[in-house]
Parts: C-alpha cells; structure tokens; sequence
C-alpha cells in the first residue's frame, strides 16, 4: 500500500482585484409562500459533525498565521440552535492536511484529501455511538495539492481532484471502506485565457463530484475554465469523456466548485476569480449545459479584492449560498423555481475572515461558514421563509475549512 510522508501546500496566488462586470441584482424581498419548494425542511437532529484543516507546522494557502490546527475534529451538533460541542480530535500524524472531506452515502465512513504536493486521500470508520474515526489506509494520487474528493452515490468508487497538476482519479471503495488501488488519473487540457496568468497558467483541477443520480462525473478546472464532463465505467473504473466532453466557463473566470438543483434541471458553477455564479440548464441524459445567467455574488458598490469559495443549494431548492473571501460574507441568491435563475436576497458578514468552506446541515435549519484566518465557524440560522440568515455563534476551532455531517448524535 502506497502511504502519504511528504506535507507541504501549495501557495495562494495573487487575487483579482475588485469585483468583474457582471450583472449584480439589487436585493429584492422574497414571497414567504413556500409552494414552490421541493420539500419543507424537517426539524434538525443532533448530529455529529467533522471539520476538516489544514494542519501544523504549515500556513494555510492565503493564511495569516501558522495553523495550530491538528487534523480532523469531530463535534456534536445542537439541534436547537445549531451550537458544536468540541468531542474529539484525530491526529494527523497518518493524515496531515485534511482538508475537505467526504462521506460514504450510508454514513459509516469519512473520507479526506491529504492537500500536500505528494497529494493522497485517506479513509477512516466512524464509530456510529460516538462519532469518533478509526484510520484505514492512505493512497497517494499521483497528484500534486489533492483538494477536493467525492464518493460516487452507490459507495461504490472515491473520486478525487489535485490542483496543482491539474488531474482528476478514481479509485474503487472496498468493502470495509478503505481505498483500492487507483483506476484513472485523467489529465484536463488547456489554459485560461483570463487577465491571472499565476492563476491559469494551465488546468488547475478544484473539485469532482457527480449529478444527483450518479449518472455522469464533473471535473472543475479552474487553470482552463471549464467543467470537465465524463461517464463512468463502473467495472473498470475509468473515465471515458461524454459525448459533449466539457462546458466551457467565460475566459478569467477560474470556476472553482459547482452544485446541482435538486430538481435535477440546472446545475450553478461558482467561479472564483470572478466572484460570480453561472446558471446553466442541465439535460441530465445527455450530460450537456446550456448557459442561462451569470452573476456577480459581490455588492455593486464593493472595490476591494475577493475571490469565491463555497456553494451549496438548500435542500428545499429554494434559495443558494456562496462564501466570499475578501467580503467575507455570505451571498444570499433566491432560486426562480421555473427558469433556475438567480435573484439576490442579501449578504451576511461571517463574523470572520477568510470564510473558505460553508455547509447547509441536512434539515436544512443551519448554515455553517468556516473562517480560515480567524479560526472560527460561523453559525447561522436558515429563515425557510426567505432564505435570509439569522446569526446565531461563533465557534473556536483552528483554521476550520471544511464541515460536513455525519451519522445522528
């Protein structure tokens, strides 16, 4: 088994200045009539709750300070007001630099990248009394800075994608849950050809996930502005380039993370140079997208430096969120339940810095925004009646990036 013995990051590269001419919606009030939504969100439960950092000795990438951050922890979420008791840290002396993570659909694993320049991903058991994580096994990617990882609806393969070299793998689950050996390294092709030539002086893969049904697999590169599209075969486990083989984003715009509505008809890419959001109609059988909008997520009279991070959709498919660091804010965006297009409902300062990760809790109650150079989350209640945030407390914990949501507590 190939293990994981060499930690570095990859370094924050200059950020475009001020916010690019795209159309910016003023703030509008929203209807409460809630009969658009695809399901009103149930109460919340208490769940457990994994965060995952970038670790010590290093400086995250566009970090202030030295992290003192130790691997992944591990809360227990208050189902009354969203709150995090701290339970439990898992060292990274097998696993540095955690930092986005992902869990199999029946909950019984986590998965994590390990975001060095010899990139990896790791996989561990959660123990389903208390949250806390078992260590399986590590593989490397072959990848320089892994980022972003997925686990393929069925549970049945890990996906992966490494920034700095700009490559997309795959690699089978066991049936315990650790990580076979890889199936594919697919290297993305091309340049941007925005005013950041640090930024896209070729692919920079950022995320892989698939649509709502598992049917086709998305590889993001920021470097060439593109959304990468495939089919997966599952016996082989490799990557074949759909028929439409890649949706191109506008030129400079680095898009960075995209998210699918669950009404499995439009698909809403966040681009991170450009601090904007693009709308497209999504055909689901034949993987293909139609541009429909984009968006700025900054305020028309903002003049500073920002650059995107997070997207998530609420699970009603009423309303969108992105995270903005620069702002740091979130951006609120209702939903046009007919056409997928976005209207601006307002932004939420992240009582923080840098807010680089930002997850809705699975009923949809809470919103968390985790503030890299301020180590803390921000915790927000969701008004399901407008889609506005409501900010609840902030929790200390070192340079939190990502969270995500585990078994009930």
């Amino acid at each position: 088994m190939k293990t994981i013995d060499t930690l570095s990051r990859r370094q924050l590269f200059p950020l475009l200045g001020g916010a690019v001419a795209l159309a910016t919606v003023a703030p509008r009030s929203l209807s409460a009539d809630p009969s658009a939504s695809f399901g009103k969100p149930s109460p919340a439960k208490a769940r457990f709750v994994y965060v995952g950092t970038y670790t010590f000795p290093g400086t995250a990438p566009g970090g202030t300070h030295q992290s003192q951050a130790l691997g992944i922890y591990l809360f227990r979420m208050n189902p009354s007001d969203g709150g995090l008791t701290p339970l439990h840290l898992q060292p990274f002396i097998m696993a540095p630099n955690p930092s986005y993570l992902a869990l199999d659909p029946g909950l019984r694993h986590l998965y994590s990248v390990n975001e060095m320049t010899d990139g990896g991903v790791s996989a561990y058991v959660i123990n389903q009394t208390n949250g806390t994580l078992t260590f399986l096994n590590s593989m490397l990617t072959n990848g320089k800075d892994t980022t972003h990882l997925s686990v393929q609806s069925s549970g049945q393969y890990l996906f992966a994608a490494s920034y700095t070299s700009g490559d997309f793998q795959v690699f089978p689950i066991n049936t315990d849950g650790s990580i076979g050996d890889m199936t594919d390294n697919f290297p993305s092709v091309g340049n941007g050809t925005g005013p950041n030539p640090d930024r896209q002086e070729g692919p920079h893969a950022h995320q892989i996930l698939t649509d709502l049904d598992g049917n086709h697999v998305f590889g993001v590169d920021l470097g060439a502005d593109k959304v990468n599209v495939w089919n997966l075969d599952s016996g082989s486990g490799k990557l074949i380039p759909n028929t439409v083989p890649f949706a191109p984003i506008a030129s400079g715009s680095g898009p960075r993370h995209m998210a699918f509505h669950p009404d499995r008809q439009h698909a809403y890419v966040l681009s991170e140079l450009a601090s904007s959001v693009t709308v497209l109609d999504y055909d689901p059988v034949r993987a293909a997208f139609i541009w429909k909008q984009t968006i700025s997520t900054l305020p028309p009279d903002f003049t500073g430096t920002n650059t995107t991070a997070e997207i998530r959709i609420h699970p009603s498919g009423r309303f969108l969120y992105n995270t903005n660091r620069g702002h740091n804010s979130v951006t609120m965006f209702e939903i046009e339940p007919e056409t997928g297009e976005l209207e601006v409902i307002g932004w939420e300062s992240t009582r923080g810095e840098w807010p680089r990760g930002m997850n809705i809790d699975p009923s949809g109650n809470f919103l968390y925004a985790a503030n890299q150079n301020t180590d803390n989350i921000a915790v927000f209640r969701i008004k399901l009646a407008n889609g506005k945030l409501r900010f609840n407390t902030l929790i200390n914990t070192p340079t939190p990036v990502d969270v995500e949501f585990g078994p009930l507590a």
